[in-house]
């Protein structure tokens, strides 16, 4: 933990789009919405929101299915979807697998390709500062297979150790190693190319949470490295109900399907089926349709911003908060110092006041900040935390809603009398 002790600087960043998101044009309780939650879900553009509403108006047909016109502009639209957001992370297209959220991306993996390739002595190593969503799938595969299940810590940075990382894998019996790209509670920015170089030369198997990183900053698939890559739309500007998992495609072709069904297959006899080729073997059913295309919308729209932009402006916006955070007495941030390895968020604690209380209180003001343990809560154990408040910017966020929070968090400490 650390606590940020410079004088404020005045922020000037804006990418100058908060119009483009009808949502934030509310207000609650005479305030203006301020929203600092973005790394729970991102708010939606109106190019998202018509894309959406385009689909469902005028092109609504299953896909893969049917031979009529209609159906091939559903068909179009789906595929194009695919074909965009492969090449906005580096993707190949085939092995752009669409999934219900990163969470059912991350057990595809751990269903598809970890029960038949872990075993009994095996062992799975992710980290301490995982989601539940990167954590629980490998306790489960680890109590079924009987292997092992080990952790790299989190140092007193809230930063991991490559050479914890070299000590684990030496010990050769690592399978797979599972870690996020940025962390939802420190806003750690993990070096996963160095990390999926030393587990591939170790014979094991990569799995990177992309959750908080792919709608914040430049993510090449391919140049990171990692055998598998998830993350989800709806954090991404894009709507809820549609994910992302990249596979390298000799694991994926190699692996059984995690849902069977419609579509996945290539053909059915009465004792047995054959599976459909890549992407396809991995979407059973009736896919997410009208959310590909509406995450198909929202890559365009944050490739039009450019990633590079949107990773400067909320840099500057990270560095802004945490050194307006310092004026509050009392208050302790989570994680890394230096602005360039953390994203844009502060998960923080206030002296003498519960993070729901503090949450609560903000939001009387209309600033939306989180609560609770994150889905987190080893993390938080490591930390001897039951909780944290969290406040996350997205490309959407201005100068001055940070100041808004300060506010709000200096009228919360007066009602506590701290």
């Amino acid at each position: 933990m650390q606590q940020a002790v410079s004088a404020p600087e005045p922020a000037t960043t804006t990418l100058g789009i908060r119009q483009d998101f009808p949502i934030l044009a509310r207000t609650f309780n005479g305030h203006p919405l301020i929203y600092l939650d973005s790394a729970a879900t991102s708010q939606k553009p109106n190019a998202v929101i018509d894309a959406l509403a385009d689909h469902l108006r005028n092109h609504n047909a299953n896909v893969h299915r049917g031979v009529y016109p209609l159906a091939a502009e559903s068909d179009a639209a789906y595929e194009g979807a695919r074909k965009r957001v492969a090449s906005f992370t580096g993707a190949e297209q085939l092995s752009t697998i669409f999934t219900k959220n990163v969470t059912e991306a991350i057990n595809l993996v751990a269903y598809a390709w970890g029960r038949a390739n872990v075993h009994a002595g095996d062992a799975v190593l992710i980290t301490q500062m995982e989601h539940h969503a990167n954590l629980v799938p490998w306790q489960v595969l680890c109590r079924e297979r009987s292997a092992q299940l080990r952790y790299l810590e989190v140092d007193e940075h809230g930063q991991l150790s490559l050479e914890q990382l070299d000590s684990e894998l030496a010990r050769g019996d690592v399978r797979l190693v599972a870690f996020t790209h940025v962390s939802n509670v420190l806003g750690t920015i993990n070096p996963v190319a160095a990390m999926t170089a030393r587990i591939r030369a170790a014979g094991a198997v990569s799995v990177v949470d992309g959750a908080q990183a792919v709608p914040h900053m430049p993510v090449n698939v391919a140049a990171l490295g990692a055998d598998f890559y998830g993350w989800t739309g709806h954090k991404a500007l894009g709507p809820t109900g549609v994910g992302v998992l990249h596979g390298r495609t000799e694991l994926l072709d190699a692996m059984e399907p995690f849902l069977t069904g419609g579509d996945m297959i290539a053909s059915v006899e009465a004792q047995s089926a054959t599976w459909n080729e890549l992407p396809w073997k991995f979407e059973a059913g009736t896919p997410p349709i009208a959310e590909a295309v509406g995450l198909g919308a929202a890559v365009d729209y944050l490739g039009a911003i450019g990633m590079d932009q949107v990773r400067a402006h909320e840099l500057a916006l990270a560095a802004y908060m945490h050194t307006r955070l310092a004026e509050i007495p009392g208050l302790q941030i989570m994680g890394p110092e230096d602005p360039e390895h953390r994203g844009g968020l502060a998960s923080f604690t206030i002296d003498g006041m519960h993070p729901h209380d503090i949450a609560e209180l903000a939001g009387r003001a209309g600033v939306c900040i989180r609560a609770g343990h994150h889905c987190a809560q080893p993390l938080m154990r490591a930390l001897d935390l039951r909780a944290t408040a969290r406040a996350s910017v997205g490309v959407y966020t201005e100068p001055w809603e940070i100041d808004a929070l300060i506010d709000a968090l200096i009228a919360g400490r007066a009602v506590f009398g701290t």
